[in-house]
C-alpha cells in the first residue's frame, strides 16, 4: 500500500540541486541497489545493517524497528527497500503527512503480514494522536480499538503480527522522544565521498547506457555535492547536453558546460547557494544574521533554506551557526572572490 500526496510547488524546489525527490526522477527506481552488497558508500551504516539482518534472519524474527535520518537524497527508502528484500519480506510505503488520521494507520497495520517492513518516510510528520495508534504498535504488536461513545465505550485489543517499522527523517530532533525510543537502531547518513560518488555515477552510466569517459564521470561525482540523488539528475541533464551540443559522448568538458549552464559551480554551489553566501556577506557585513532575515533578503522560505541549501554550506566549511545567527567564514569569502576582512571580530560558534 503506497499512500502519497503531492505537495504545493514551493519556491527554490525547481532546482537542479535540490536533494528532494521529483517526478522526473522516477527513473531513479530503477537504478536503485536491491541488495546490500549493491550499496556503495555509508560503510559503517552498512556493516550494523548486515549483522541487524544476519541476527534476525538466524533468529528466523521480524527485523528490528529501524531509524535513518539525515539530510535528503542520501538513500533512506533505497536502504528501507534494501533492508525488505534482504530479509525477503514485503514492503509497505507511506509517508507521516499521509497518515492523516489513527483509523488510516490501523488500517495499514492490520494489512501487515509477520516480518513485513513498513516504511514510513517523513515520520517526524506523524500528528500525536497518530502516534498513540502506533507505540503500542511497535512495542507490544498490539491494535488498541475503541468502540462506541461515551459510557459504553469499550476498548479492544487486536494482536499484530511481528513486523518491522523503518523510519526515515531529516529532521531528527523533531522526532518526539517517545517515538525515538521505540526504535531498536538509529543511523545517520552522511554525505558520499568523492570516491564513493564516482561509483556511483560509474555505475548509472551503465545502467542509463551513457557513454561517458572517466573524466566526465569526475566531473559530475565533484559537482553532485555528495548526493546520489543530485548525481543522478545531473548525469541526464549532461547526457542530453551531450546528445544536442556534442557527440553524445560525456567528456570533462561536455560535462563543464552543461553543469555551468545549469549555474552549478565546481564545488557544486548553484546560484540560491551562492546568493545565500553574497546576501550574508554583502548585506550583513558576513554576519551575524537571523535565518529568517537571509530569506528575505533573497526572497526564498527559510525552510527551503535551512533544509536545503544550509546543510551543504555547513559541510563544505562556507557557514557556521552562532547564537547570535549565520555568519559566512573565510572559505566562502575566498569562493566568491571578495576580499577577507582581517580585523572581522570572531563571534562564538555553537
Amino acid at each position: 500500500m503506497t499512500d502519497s500526496k503531492t505537495p504545493a510547488p514551493r519556491p527554490g524546489r525547481d532546482r537542479p540541486l535540490d536533494p528532494e525527490a521529483r517526478p522526473d526522477d522516477r527513473v531513479d527506481n530503477t537504478l536503485r541497489p536491491h541488495k546490500l552488497n549493491d550499496l556503495i558508500g555509508q560503510d559503517q551504516v552498512k556493516e550494523n545493517l548486515a549483522i541487524l539482518i544476519a541476527a534476525a534472519r538466524q533468529r528466523g524474527e521480524a527485523l528490528d524497528h529501524v531509524l535513518f535520518y539525515g539530510p535528503p537524497g542520501l538513500g533512506k527508502t533505497t536502504l528501507a527497500n534494501v533492508l525488505a528484500n534482504e530479509m525477503e519480506v514485503n514492503i509497505k510505503t507511506t509517508s507521516g503527512p499521509a497518515i492523516e488520521r489513527a483509523g488510516d494507520l490501523a488500517a495499514i497495520l492490520t494489512n501487515l503480514r509477520a516480518g513485513d517492513v513498513l516504511f514510513i518516510d517523513e515520520i517526524h510528520r506523524l500528528g500525536r494522536a497518530v502516534e498513540e495508534v502506533l507505540y503500542p504498535a511497535m512495542e507490544d504488536f498490539a491494535l488498541d480499538i475503541i468502540i462506541g461513545k461515551g459510557p459504553s465505550a469499550r476498548s479492544i485489543r487486536l494482536k499484530l503480527p511481528h513486523f518491522s517499522v523503518v523510519g526515515a527523517t531529516t529532521r531528527l530532533a523533531l522526532v518526539t522522544a517517545p517515538l525515538r525510543a521505540r526504535f531498536g537502531a538509529v543511523y545517520r547518513l552522511d554525505y558520499y565521498d568523492e570516491p564513493a560518488m564516482r561509483k556511483i555515477v560509474s555505475r548509472a552510466v551503465g545502467m542509463l547506457k551513457v557513454t561517458a569517459d572517466e573524466e566526465g564521470i569526475n566531473e559530475v561525482a565533484r559537482r553532485a555535492r555528495g548526493t546520489p540523488r543530485i548525481a543522478l539528475r545531473l548525469l541526464r541533464r549532461v547526457r542530453d547536453f551531450a546528445q544536442v551540443r556534442g557527440n553524445g559522448v560525456v567528456t570533462h568538458d561536455i560535462a563543464s558546460s552543461a553543469l555551468d549552464l545549469l549555474q552549478v559551480d565546481p564545488l557544486g554551489l548553484d546560484d540560491v547557494d551562492r546568493r545565500v553566501l553574497r546576501a550574508i556577506i554583502e548585506k550583513f557585513g558576513g554576519g551575524p544574521v537571523g535565518l529568517n532575515t537571509i530569506a528575505a533578503a533573497i526572497s526564498e522560505e527559510a525552510d527551503t533554506i535551512m533544509d536545503v541549501v544550509e546543510p551543504y554550506l555547513l559541510q563544505m566549511g562556507f557557514l557556521d551557526r552562532t547564537p547570535q545567527g549565520r555568519i559566512a567564514t573565510r572559505s566562502a569569502y575566498e569562493h566568491l572572490g571578495i576580499p577577507y576582512p582581517e580585523n572581522r571580530e570572531q563571534p562564538r560558534l555553537l
